[in-house]
């Protein structure tokens, strides 16, 4: 659990320098951080050597305590994971693992197959409530498990991405010489830029700064302290080398406006659903293969860019709670489908998706009424269609479609009456041709109006030839049913003169 030597020789090094957490007064004997240790005798050499006691040899600087401390800082997060997973338990085997996943597929399939004979049954069976509900406590049982087994290997990618920290700590520490500076008490903060970071940090957290640009400075990490300012509102960080943002960022409770763009970002805090306030979010240019959910907490958003990076989804909620979102960029990715509930964006404006690996569009997106530019250019192979509800963007004025594999605007073309920019180039259109496209916009939509009036009148057309066979159907049925009953009625005036013959007083009279 600790981290290995070998594979993180400057991560170990500071973790076993770790100063050791108060103890607590109801456990007088327990140390989380540092398990109680025997005393020794100064003559005696210690049981458990250094971890690669030589790499202050190699790298003299991991002696000074201005550096250790700095380096302490920088891997709280490590501490922090380390310390709970010691209390949850070693991480389990991977055979085990598989076994929990497999019982917990089988379990899902037991139990939805008694559901189905449940709502099959108006009775409701005691054993098999008990059955249910020991299926239910093994599936909690095994969840656990797994998510065990997750947090374990999210600890080991954040062993290397401390790993890296450090080793540009230090990097930046022996080619400028250290540049450290006392915050405030109990924090120590390190810049391996220049001293002006750590001016411009201490000058905020004094004056309550609200707008701090720190962007093209090539900062590797951002301090832990940016998260008291509290006072912030607007924090440029672009263009930098900055690989994480510090989960402290949810103290900045007020902060309007966040620019990360142009970094090496892989992943974002789930903290960054604190910032209820948040209206601008600029993450472009990074390395985000996904967004967090929780960035739907961030409700106040009105702008998000997250163009140019590796995303292969959107949050499946995340149109749901940024009801007040009108600008989304997430160009050049390789975004698959849009989540159905981004229909539920009914305040957005923009929203472009050009340079993505799109496979078509959900019906929702009829519902984005304020809808202004659409951007769909360049999905190439992957989007062939478009659905009928574009029709109900009613408010369109611009509609990039190119180098895709459209064959047929929809029907509801036509209803896009403010819709002045059109792009459809690259695209094997069939409907409308090629000749109606060449003469621009107005034509397309004059041809794709005929074309959805001419369907109208075709389908009440059809509807009238339906009403007028199921009228004649049904007079046919109403003379059919009167001619039988016709004919009952006669067969039965006559069973009744046959019957009133038989009984013929007349015929009866004796000779």
């Amino acid at each position: 659990m600790d981290p290995n030597p070998k594979n993180f020789p400057i991560l170990s090094y500071v973790m076993t320098r770790l100063p050791t957490m108060k103890r607590p007064p109801t456990q007088p004997d327990f140390d989380i951080e540092q398990p109680p240790t025997t005393p020794r005798s100064p003559s005696k050499p210690m049981s458990n050597p250094e971890p690669y006691f030589e790499l202050t040899e190699r790298m003299p600087h991991l002696t000074d305590p201005h550096i250790l401390a700095s380096m302490h800082a920088a891997v709280a997060d490590v501490s922090q994971t380390r310390s709970l997973l010691k209390t949850l338990g070693d991480r389990p085997d991977h055979e085990a693992v598989d076994i929990a996943k497999a019982r917990l597929a089988e379990i899902d399939a037991m139990l939805s197959n008694q559901l189905d004979e449940i709502s099959l049954s108006d009775k409701v069976d005691p054993e098999e409530e008990k059955r249910k509900k020991a299926f239910e406590w093994e599936k909690q049982m095994h969840k656990t498990l797994i998510s065990l087994d997750q947090m374990h290997e999210s600890y080991d990618k954040l062993l290397c991405d401390a790993e890296k920290r450090l080793e540009k700590i230090y990097e930046s520490a022996k080619v400028g010489g250290r540049k450290v500076e006392k915050i405030d008490e109990g924090a120590v903060v390190m810049d391996d830029v220049n001293e002006e970071v750590v001016a411009i940090l201490a000058d905020a957290m004094s004056n309550g700064a609200q707008r701090i640009d720190l962007s093209e400075r090539r900062l590797p990490f951002l301090p832990e302290a940016f998260g008291k300012i509290r006072t912030l509102v607007c924090l440029n960080l672009s263009s930098n080398q900055l690989e994480v943002i510090p989960d402290s960022v949810a103290g900045l409770e007020n902060l309007e406006e966040l620019n990360v763009s142009s970094n090496i970002l892989e992943t974002l805090p789930d903290s960054i659903g604190c910032l209820l306030k948040l209206k601008i979010l600029d993450v472009s240019s990074n390395k985000l293969d996904s967004l967090p959910d929780t960035i739907a907490h961030c409700r106040s958003l009105v702008e998000l860019d997250a163009s140019f990076n590796k995303l292969t989804y959107l949050p499946t909620k995340i149109g749901h709670e940024l009801v007040k979102l009108k600008k989304l960029s997430i160009a050049l990715n390789k975004v698959r489908n849009f989540p159905t509930s981004i229909g539920e964006m009914v305040s957005l404006e923009f929203l472009d998706a050009h340079f993505n690996e799109l496979r078509g569009l959900p019906n929702t997106i009829g519902k984005l009424s304020n809808l202004k530019v659409l951007n769909l250019g360049s999905n190439f192979s992957d989007l062939r269609e478009l659905p009928d509800t574009i029709g109900d963007l009613t408010n369109l004025k611009e509609l990039d479609v190119s180098n895709n594999q459209i064959q047929e605007l929809p029907m509801t073309f036509g209803r896009l009456d403010k819709l002045t920019k059109l792009n459809v180039d690259q695209n094997p259109l069939v409907i409308p041709p090629k000749e109606i496209v060449e003469e621009g916009i107005g034509a397309i939509k004059v041809y794709m109006a005929q074309r959805w009036f001419d369907m109208l009148v075709a389908q009440e057309e059809k509807n009238r030839r339906e009403q007028e066979a199921l009228a004649q159907a049904s007079w046919l049925s109403r003379s059919t049913t009167w001619l039988a009953g016709a004919v009952v009625g006669a067969a039965g005036t006559v069973s009744l003169l046959m019957a009133g013959e038989n009984d013929d007083p007349y015929l009866e009279e004796e000779r």
